[in-house]
């Protein structure tokens, strides 16, 4: 099986037990914060999928470094990760997990990408576009500063992209010369 198969039915469970025991909102915010430790620390991650660490001993170190920032059912959840053997699979668990919660509760994550940082108001305009043209209304906006776009934006939700840069217009530019499309074809 796959990680991220794997990590996908992992999720849901513990969605379907948090939801359950009406935790999960606590839930929702101990993923983030195991997700947020795991990107942030690489040495915990490389403890996690260590073969020469015993099972026993990662359990003791995650009780540790965890102890009060998560909850009780995250806590026994992942312990029981390590008791199965696939704590190496928790930081594709907890994405999974976020990404499951956030389809749940219909929100919708929008990345939008401009050449330079954009004020509040201008964030604001997007939101508003995309909640008047969309049955988007629960967004939340991840802003990205890329220089290399020169101009524009770059929006993109799911897998849906919408490419208004200065850079994709010079390419599409580029491709029609090298094309020859303004030189006309005699044969």
């Amino acid at each position: 099986m796959s990680n991220v198969r794997l990590a996908t039915r992992y999720a849901k469970s513990l969605i379907g037990l948090a939801t359950e025991r009406g935790e999960l909102e606590k839930a929702f915010t101990d993923m983030q914060w195991l997700q947020s430790l795991c990107k942030g620390n690489r040495d915990f991650v490389t403890m996690l999928r260590s073969p020469v660490i015993k099972s026993d001993t990662k359990g003791k170190i995650v009780k540790a470094v965890a102890q009060n920032n998560i909850g009780l059912l995250t806590n026994s959840f992942i312990q029981l990760l390590i008791n199965k053997g696939r704590e190496s699979a928790l930081p594709e668990i907890t994405t999974a997990f976020i990404h499951q919660y956030k389809e749940i509760n219909k929100i919708y994550p929008v990345k939008l990408t401009t050449a330079y940082p954009l004020s509040d108001d201008l964030k604001k305009a997007f939101v508003d576009h995309i909640r008047s043209t969309t049955e988007m209304q629960n967004i939340e906006l991840e802003t990205i500063v890329k220089e290399d776009i020169i101009g524009g934006f770059i929006l993109q939700t799911g897998d849906k992209m919408v490419d208004a840069s200065i850079a994709y217009d010079l390419k599409e530019i580029a491709k029609q010369f090298e094309n020859n499309d303004f030189i006309y074809k005699v044969r």
